[in-house]
Protein backbone atom coordinates (compact mmCIF):
# COMPACT_ATOMS: atom_id res chain seq x y z
CA UNK A 1 0.00 0.00 0.00
CA UNK A 2 1.65 3.46 -1.39
CA UNK A 3 0.94 6.77 0.58
CA UNK A 4 -0.59 7.79 -2.27
CA UNK A 5 -3.18 4.57 -2.79
CA UNK A 6 -3.78 4.99 1.15
CA UNK A 7 -4.56 8.68 0.89
CA UNK A 8 -6.90 8.35 -2.56
CA UNK A 9 -8.86 5.86 -0.67
CA UNK A 10 -9.23 7.72 2.80
CA UNK A 11 -9.87 10.65 0.90
CA UNK A 12 -12.63 9.07 -1.32
CA UNK A 13 -14.90 7.82 1.19
CA UNK A 14 -14.42 10.98 2.90
CA UNK A 15 -16.22 12.97 0.15
CA UNK A 16 -18.50 10.16 -0.65
CA UNK A 17 -19.41 9.60 3.58
CA UNK A 18 -17.90 12.33 5.58
CA UNK A 19 -19.71 13.20 8.83
CA UNK A 20 -20.92 16.32 9.90
CA UNK A 21 -20.67 17.22 13.87
CA UNK A 22 -21.03 20.23 15.23
CA UNK A 23 -17.74 20.87 16.41
CA UNK A 24 -16.06 20.33 13.26
CA UNK A 25 -17.79 23.77 12.12
CA UNK A 26 -15.92 25.69 14.68
CA UNK A 27 -12.27 26.74 15.64
CA UNK A 28 -12.62 27.82 18.66
CA UNK A 29 -10.20 26.42 21.05
CA UNK A 30 -12.88 26.08 24.15
CA UNK A 31 -15.66 23.89 21.94
CA UNK A 32 -12.95 21.74 20.82
CA UNK A 33 -11.25 20.95 23.75
CA UNK A 34 -15.08 20.02 25.28
CA UNK A 35 -15.86 18.26 21.82
CA UNK A 36 -12.48 16.12 22.56
CA UNK A 37 -12.88 15.29 26.10
CA UNK A 38 -16.57 14.51 25.68
CA UNK A 39 -15.39 12.08 23.01
CA UNK A 40 -12.93 10.18 25.06
CA UNK A 41 -14.70 6.64 25.46
CA UNK A 42 -17.78 7.98 24.87
CA UNK A 43 -19.61 6.82 21.58
CA UNK A 44 -20.19 10.38 18.98
CA UNK A 45 -24.14 9.39 18.63
CA UNK A 46 -23.96 10.24 22.72
CA UNK A 47 -21.67 13.17 22.56
CA UNK A 48 -24.07 14.51 19.48
CA UNK A 49 -26.90 14.77 21.91
CA UNK A 50 -24.98 16.15 24.76
CA UNK A 51 -22.69 18.49 23.29
CA UNK A 52 -24.92 21.20 22.23
CA UNK A 53 -26.25 21.23 25.44
CA UNK A 54 -23.34 22.14 27.66
CA UNK A 55 -21.78 24.85 25.43
CA UNK A 56 -24.89 26.80 25.17
CA UNK A 57 -25.08 26.28 29.42
CA UNK A 58 -21.08 26.79 29.39
CA UNK A 59 -20.17 28.80 26.10
CA UNK A 60 -16.72 29.50 26.91
CA UNK A 61 -14.01 29.05 29.58
CA UNK A 62 -14.97 31.82 31.97
CA UNK A 63 -18.54 30.02 32.00
CA UNK A 64 -17.56 26.80 32.95
CA UNK A 65 -14.86 27.65 35.61
CA UNK A 66 -17.65 29.84 37.41
CA UNK A 67 -20.30 27.66 37.54
CA UNK A 68 -21.12 25.37 40.42
CA UNK A 69 -19.47 21.71 40.17
CA UNK A 70 -23.43 20.41 40.78
CA UNK A 71 -24.72 22.26 37.36
CA UNK A 72 -21.37 20.92 35.21
CA UNK A 73 -22.55 17.33 36.73
CA UNK A 74 -26.12 17.92 35.91
CA UNK A 75 -25.04 18.93 32.46
CA UNK A 76 -22.76 16.27 32.10
CA UNK A 77 -25.58 13.66 33.43
CA UNK A 78 -25.88 10.87 30.38
CA UNK A 79 -22.14 10.99 29.40
CA UNK A 80 -20.42 8.59 32.19
CA UNK A 81 -17.32 8.87 33.53
CA UNK A 82 -18.14 12.28 35.88
CA UNK A 83 -14.19 12.98 36.53
CA UNK A 84 -14.14 13.96 32.97
CA UNK A 85 -16.27 16.51 33.95
CA UNK A 86 -14.44 17.57 36.99
CA UNK A 87 -11.11 17.51 35.02
CA UNK A 88 -12.86 20.12 32.53
CA UNK A 89 -13.66 22.30 35.05
CA UNK A 90 -10.24 22.31 36.60
CA UNK A 91 -8.58 22.58 32.96
CA UNK A 92 -11.17 26.18 32.40
CA UNK A 93 -9.92 27.35 35.81
CA UNK A 94 -6.52 27.02 34.67
CA UNK A 95 -6.87 28.79 31.64
CA UNK A 96 -8.50 31.84 33.55
CA UNK A 97 -5.54 31.96 36.19
CA UNK A 98 -2.59 30.91 34.15
CA UNK A 99 -3.07 31.52 30.69
CA UNK A 100 -5.95 34.67 30.87
CA UNK A 101 -9.03 32.93 28.96
CA UNK A 102 -6.54 31.79 26.63
CA UNK A 103 -5.59 28.42 25.99
CA UNK A 104 -2.26 27.87 24.97
CA UNK A 105 -1.54 25.85 21.83
CA UNK A 106 2.25 24.51 22.63
CA UNK A 107 1.61 20.64 23.46
CA UNK A 108 4.15 20.77 26.56
CA UNK A 109 1.64 23.26 28.09
CA UNK A 110 -1.39 21.21 26.82
CA UNK A 111 -0.20 17.86 27.94
CA UNK A 112 -0.38 19.51 31.66
CA UNK A 113 -3.93 20.41 31.46
CA UNK A 114 -6.07 18.33 33.43
CA UNK A 115 -7.85 15.20 31.54
CA UNK A 116 -5.52 16.48 28.44
CA UNK A 117 -3.24 13.31 27.41
CA UNK A 118 -0.91 12.98 24.39
CA UNK A 119 -3.33 11.97 21.71
CA UNK A 120 -5.84 14.44 23.40
CA UNK A 121 -3.35 16.99 22.82
CA UNK A 122 -2.54 16.12 19.23
CA UNK A 123 -6.19 16.09 18.26
CA UNK A 124 -6.63 19.78 19.79
CA UNK A 125 -3.67 20.69 18.03
CA UNK A 126 -4.70 19.91 14.59
CA UNK A 127 -8.42 20.52 14.95
CA UNK A 128 -8.24 24.05 16.28
CA UNK A 129 -5.14 25.45 14.63
CA UNK A 130 -4.96 23.11 11.84
CA UNK A 131 -1.38 21.80 13.18
CA UNK A 132 0.56 18.76 11.54
CA UNK A 133 0.52 16.92 14.54
CA UNK A 134 0.83 13.19 14.85
CA UNK A 135 -1.44 11.25 17.08
CA UNK A 136 -3.23 8.10 17.65
CA UNK A 137 -6.74 7.03 18.45
CA UNK A 138 -9.13 4.44 18.15
CA UNK A 139 -10.70 5.08 15.02
CA UNK A 140 -7.00 6.04 13.61
CA UNK A 141 -5.36 2.94 14.75
CA UNK A 142 -7.75 1.38 13.50
CA UNK A 143 -7.63 2.13 10.00
CA UNK A 144 -3.95 1.48 10.31
CA UNK A 145 -3.59 -1.83 11.05
CA UNK A 146 -6.02 -2.51 8.52
CA UNK A 147 -4.40 -1.32 5.84
CA UNK A 148 -0.19 -1.71 6.89
CA UNK A 149 -0.71 -4.39 9.21
CA UNK A 150 -2.59 -7.62 7.91
CA UNK A 151 -2.93 -10.50 10.39
CA UNK A 152 0.43 -12.51 10.84
CA UNK A 153 0.51 -14.96 13.23
CA UNK A 154 3.58 -15.60 15.82
CA UNK A 155 4.35 -18.07 18.26
CA UNK A 156 1.63 -20.53 19.08
CA UNK A 157 -0.38 -19.21 16.51
CA UNK A 158 -1.15 -16.04 18.09
CA UNK A 159 -1.98 -13.12 16.10
CA UNK A 160 1.22 -10.54 16.18
CA UNK A 161 -0.04 -7.25 18.62
CA UNK A 162 0.59 -4.32 16.63
CA UNK A 163 1.89 -1.29 19.25
CA UNK A 164 1.20 2.06 18.81
CA UNK A 165 5.08 3.26 17.98
CA UNK A 166 4.88 1.31 15.07
CA UNK A 167 1.72 3.14 13.44
CA UNK A 168 2.76 6.18 14.60
CA UNK A 169 5.73 5.87 11.92
CA UNK A 170 2.87 5.41 9.32
CA UNK A 171 0.92 8.28 10.27
CA UNK A 172 3.54 10.85 10.39
CA UNK A 173 4.16 9.22 6.80
CA UNK A 174 1.68 9.94 5.60
CA UNK A 175 0.28 12.82 7.22
CA UNK A 176 -0.94 15.65 4.90
CA UNK A 177 1.26 19.33 6.22
CA UNK A 178 -1.11 21.57 5.04
CA UNK A 179 -4.46 19.96 5.05
CA UNK A 180 -4.09 17.59 8.65
CA UNK A 181 -7.31 19.01 10.14
CA UNK A 182 -9.62 17.55 7.26
CA UNK A 183 -7.23 14.15 7.01
CA UNK A 184 -8.01 13.55 10.52
CA UNK A 185 -11.77 13.69 10.09
CA UNK A 186 -11.48 11.57 6.94
CA UNK A 187 -9.45 9.25 8.80
CA UNK A 188 -11.66 9.18 11.97
CA UNK A 189 -14.78 8.62 9.83
CA UNK A 190 -13.29 5.37 7.93
CA UNK A 191 -12.02 4.05 10.87
CA UNK A 192 -15.75 4.34 12.87
CA UNK A 193 -17.10 2.94 9.44
CA UNK A 194 -14.35 -0.05 9.48
CA UNK A 195 -15.72 -0.80 12.97
CA UNK A 196 -19.07 -1.09 12.11
CA UNK A 197 -18.65 -2.81 8.83
CA UNK A 198 -16.25 -5.65 10.84
CA UNK A 199 -17.27 -9.36 9.22
CA UNK A 200 -19.87 -8.17 6.57
CA UNK A 201 -18.02 -5.29 4.14
CA UNK A 202 -15.39 -6.26 1.20
CA UNK A 203 -14.08 -2.97 0.62
CA UNK A 204 -13.27 -0.96 -2.04
CA UNK A 205 -9.82 -1.77 -1.43
CA UNK A 206 -9.78 -5.30 -2.03
CA UNK A 207 -9.31 -5.90 1.76
CA UNK A 208 -12.28 -8.24 3.55
CA UNK A 209 -12.99 -7.24 7.05
CA UNK A 210 -12.93 -10.41 8.81
CA UNK A 211 -12.96 -8.32 12.66
CA UNK A 212 -12.29 -5.28 14.53
CA UNK A 213 -9.11 -4.45 13.49
CA UNK A 214 -8.24 -3.20 17.03
CA UNK A 215 -8.26 -6.63 18.25
CA UNK A 216 -4.69 -6.61 16.83
CA UNK A 217 -3.47 -3.67 18.57
CA UNK A 218 -1.28 -4.37 21.41
CA UNK A 219 -3.70 -1.64 23.53
CA UNK A 220 -6.56 -3.66 22.61
CA UNK A 221 -8.89 -4.53 26.14
CA UNK A 222 -12.03 -5.58 26.30
CA UNK A 223 -14.30 -2.97 28.35
CA UNK A 224 -15.65 -4.48 31.65
CA UNK A 225 -19.45 -5.27 32.35
CA UNK A 226 -20.89 -1.86 33.61
CA UNK A 227 -23.98 -3.56 34.87
CA UNK A 228 -23.84 -4.22 38.53
CA UNK A 229 -20.21 -2.76 38.85
CA UNK A 230 -18.32 0.27 40.98
CA UNK A 231 -19.25 2.66 38.20
CA UNK A 232 -23.06 2.16 37.70
CA UNK A 233 -23.32 2.33 41.56
CA UNK A 234 -20.86 5.36 41.61
CA UNK A 235 -23.34 7.08 38.83
CA UNK A 236 -26.43 5.99 40.78
CA UNK A 237 -24.92 8.03 44.01
CA UNK A 238 -23.96 10.97 42.11
CA UNK A 239 -27.52 10.87 40.50
CA UNK A 240 -29.01 10.73 43.72
CA UNK A 241 -26.97 13.52 45.43
CA UNK A 242 -27.54 16.20 42.43
CA UNK A 243 -31.53 15.97 43.36
CA UNK A 244 -30.91 16.81 47.02
CA UNK A 245 -28.83 19.61 48.99
CA UNK A 246 -27.27 16.60 51.30
CA UNK A 247 -28.46 12.82 52.31
CA UNK A 248 -27.33 10.73 55.06
CA UNK A 249 -25.26 8.04 54.16
CA UNK A 250 -27.71 5.38 55.76
CA UNK A 251 -29.88 7.05 53.29
CA UNK A 252 -27.63 6.10 50.45
CA UNK A 253 -27.71 2.98 51.39
CA UNK A 254 -31.45 2.57 51.37
CA UNK A 255 -31.65 4.09 48.56
CA UNK A 256 -29.06 2.13 46.15
CA UNK A 257 -29.92 -1.47 47.85
CA UNK A 258 -26.50 -2.31 48.23
CA UNK A 259 -24.35 -3.19 50.98
CA UNK A 260 -23.26 -0.64 53.27
CA UNK A 261 -19.98 -1.98 53.12
CA UNK A 262 -19.67 -0.97 49.71
CA UNK A 263 -21.45 2.28 49.52
CA UNK A 264 -18.83 3.61 52.07
CA UNK A 265 -16.13 2.92 50.06
CA UNK A 266 -17.79 4.51 46.78
CA UNK A 267 -18.97 7.69 49.32
CA UNK A 268 -14.64 7.37 50.01
CA UNK A 269 -13.87 7.58 47.18
CA UNK A 270 -16.15 9.87 45.60
CA UNK A 271 -14.60 12.24 48.70
CA UNK A 272 -11.14 11.85 47.69
CA UNK A 273 -11.71 13.15 44.05
CA UNK A 274 -13.70 16.09 45.05
CA UNK A 275 -17.03 15.21 43.74
CA UNK A 276 -19.05 15.58 47.39
CA UNK A 277 -17.90 16.84 50.64
CA UNK A 278 -19.11 15.01 53.76
CA UNK A 279 -19.75 16.86 57.09
CA UNK A 280 -20.63 14.06 60.06
CA UNK A 281 -23.60 11.57 58.71
CA UNK A 282 -24.30 13.54 55.62
CA UNK A 283 -22.67 14.37 52.14
CA UNK A 284 -23.09 16.37 49.16
CA UNK A 285 -22.21 17.46 45.74
CA UNK A 286 -18.82 19.79 46.57
CA UNK A 287 -18.78 23.45 45.60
Amino acid sequence: MTTRRFRAIIWAYYRRAGRNMPWRRTRDPYRIVVSEIMLQQTQVARVMKFYPIFIKKFPDFRALARARTADVLRAWQGMGYNRRALALQRLAKIILEKYNGRLPCERAALTALPGVGKATAGAIRAFAWNEPEVFVETNIRRVFIHFFFPVRSGRAGRARKVTDDEIMRYIKRTLPQKNAREWYWALMDYGAMLGTAASRVLMRSGRAIGRNPNRNSAHYKKQSRFSGSDRELRGKILRFLLQRKKVSREALVKETKKPAVRVRKIIAALERERFIERKGRFVSISH
